[in-house]
């Protein structure tokens, strides 16, 4: 039996990227187009998306990614997300939540939450559990969700509004909360889809030089992501974690794992309690209406 290029295992793939426009997503979004797949690119911004359609099509001639506009901070915009997803596809083979922010001041938005809480989690808490419905019917799909080491640092506090007090806010303690919130999100998945041919892994991408610290960060932040850029690694090796787990068949049937650099790798204890990723997971139902 000849052996499946990557390409070939990958035609007549659905993939879905958030945050899609730029860095690794942008990356990640090229070079799974270019092994075959059909890609739908999620963005905020509709010139920046168009511009990452045309770099796609300049390696893949062939790929027609469609673009669907979405600010992740809202949750309407994500429910309406998840309604023009299930409108047009019938299913969808790989997820993959890669969409992030580091705020900058603390910012509440319209909905009443925190900016990074429910870009990097919520949003993807509610448009993963919205879309599953697809990723069933791909029959063995994959769920992978861009975490970070800064996890160690994280906490899930017990309730919305320490989160939101003004004297108690960090941007980067708010950051690092999200990302462990990625780890125990991905974990519970993993457990409530083990009877299912859907798979939920996380990976850390590396410490990479994009646009991730708001322009509004506190100087003392944005000193130190400036001393640290020498170390940082281009989105094109960041990019390769989220490639490996969307396309390996090595991971076809691994969930509930963390990875850093195509390999699983340690997290934190509290990232690793069923008790407490149980938690997380009740919360996100009560704050995303789920």
């Amino acid at each position: 039996m000849a052996v499946l290029s990557e390409n070939q295992l990958l035609t007549g793939k659905t993939i879905l990227i958030t945050g899609a426009s730029g860095g690794i997503g942008q990356i990640t979004a090229r070079e799974l187009a270019r092994r075959g797949a059909h890609i739908v690119l999620v963005c905020r911004n509709q010139e920046r998306a168009e511009h990452t359609r045309h770099l796609i099509q300049q390696v893949s001639p062939a790929s027609e990614p469609d673009i669907l506009l979405c600010d992740l901070s809202l949750l309407a915009e994500v429910r309406t997300l998840a309604a023009t997803v299930a409108q047009r596809y019938e299913k969808l083979d790989v997820l993959i939540n890669n969409a992030g922010i580091m705020p900058g001041p603390l910012t509440i938005t319209a909905e009443g939450h925190e900016l990074s809480w429910v870009t990097n989690h919520l949003a993807p808490f509610l448009l993963t559990n919205l879309l599953l419905p697809q990723l069933e019917a791909a029959g063995q799909a994959r769920i992978i969700s861009v975490a970070s080491e800064a996890h160690w640092l994280g906490e899930i506090e017990p309730a919305q509004t320490l989160r939101n007090a003004p004297d108690k806010y960090s941007s980067f303690t708010a950051y690092c909360d999200s990302k462990l919130a990625n780890i125990l999100f991905t974990n519970e998945l993993a457990h409530r889809l083990e009877l299912t041919g859907i798979t939920a892994n996380c990976l850390h991408p590396g410490v990479v030089d994009t646009g991730l610290v708001n322009p509004r960060s506190s100087r003392l932040l944005k000193l130190m992501w400036l001393l640290a850029r020498p170390l940082m690694i281009t989105a094109e090796k960041g990019a390769q974690t989220s490639i490996y787990l969307a396309t390996a068949s090595q991971v076809a049937t691994i969930s509930g794992r963390y990875f850093k650099n195509s390999k699983p790798a340690r997290t934190s204890g509290t990232a690793q309690n069923r008790a407490e990723a149980s938690r997380l997971w009740r919360i996100s139902e009560e704050e995303t209406a789920l």
